[in-house]
């Protein structure tokens, strides 16, 4: 099955006629070649994180990929966070816009070639800039209160270039901003299947993020309750370590051996862990998540 979807996704023809069919069902002028999809997740209104996926000609764009720490939602609100990760990108969209006919600008003012290509491209580092494109689709995780959140932020913004669509998990169904009935693609439909990996590698994205920060939120906050252990000592063992499944199985011993640490502070590490819940295992260094650890 994983071997049919990656011939699926990888064929031109069928990338093609998805992007087409996604077009015509959403009466957009063109086909979407650049689709920005956004999730939101959380753990009962804690560690509130989303993402942002991009394809680009119907193919995963990892580079684009971005995630957002939701900062003014308080609670388990995943309209309001939707609304503030669609304002937060397009407000880094209109900076990068206004950055680029600065330069255009002064471009002009000596005679110098006024191709777009160029201003996309940061000109202190040579890096592409993160927000400066602008996608032809962006679609939300969710329904009718998700895409008006998405809308209204667009709405605020001045943004008026973008189409928008939500993507409803129960039924499949892909609302449209003020619109009463969704529209239903054919189950067989490769628009509704590129939009559907879209979805899911959005949701796959802030799934790993917010498990990364809520297991290394978790590891802080054991060793936390360690007397005397502070920062830059907490830091060291961290580093030493690598992961909360080592230092968990390290003895007494072990730990007393890291530099700056001793008997007495090694026990209290191992009784704070030792009867721990066990969060995923993790890179302690990163917050990533070990798939081998």
């Amino acid at each position: 099955m994983i071997k049919h979807k990656t011939t699926r996704a990888g064929d031109l023809s069928t990338r093609n006629r998805a992007l087409e069919e996604i077009q015509e069902a959403l009466e957009l002028p063109t086909a979407p070649l650049r689709i920005e999809c956004y999730d939101i997740s959380n753990l009962q209104g804690t560690e509130v994180v989303a993402s942002m996926v991009v394809f680009e000609d119907g193919l995963p764009r990892k580079s684009e990929y971005r995630r957002f720490v939701i900062r003014q939602v308080e609670g388990q609100n995943d309209v309001a966070a939707m609304h503030e990760v669609i304002t937060r990108r397009f407000r880094r969209l209109i900076d990068d816009r206004a950055a680029m006919q600065r330069r255009l600008a002064d471009w002009q003012e000596v005679g110098l070639d006024d191709e777009e290509g160029p201003l996309l491209i940061d000109p202190t580092t040579g890096a592409p800039r993160k927000f400066a494109y602008t996608p032809s689709l962006v679609v939300v995780d969710g329904g009718p209160p998700q895409v008006a959140a998405a809308a209204k932020a667009l709405h605020e913004l001045g943004i008026d270039d973008v189409a928008l669509c939500g993507l409803a998990k129960r039924l499949e169904e892909v609302w449209l901003p003020d619109v009463d009935e969704p529209v239903i693609l054919p189950r067989t439909s490769e628009g509704l299947y590129l939009l559907q990996r879209l979805r899911d590698e959005a949701h796959r994205f802030a799934i790993t993020h917010h498990r990364s920060r809520r297991s290394k939120s978790m590891v802080e906050s054991l060793l936390d309750q360690v007397p005397g252990l502070g920062e830059v000592r907490r830091k060291a063992l961290i580093s030493y370590f690598g992961s909360l499944k080592k230092l968990r199985a390290a003895t007494v011993e072990e730990i007393a051996a890291v530099p700056g640490f001793g008997p007495k502070t090694a026990a209290a590490i191992k009784l704070a862990l030792q009867d721990a819940p066990r969060p995923e295992a993790i890179d302690m260094a990163t917050g990533e998540v070990l798939d081998n650890a």
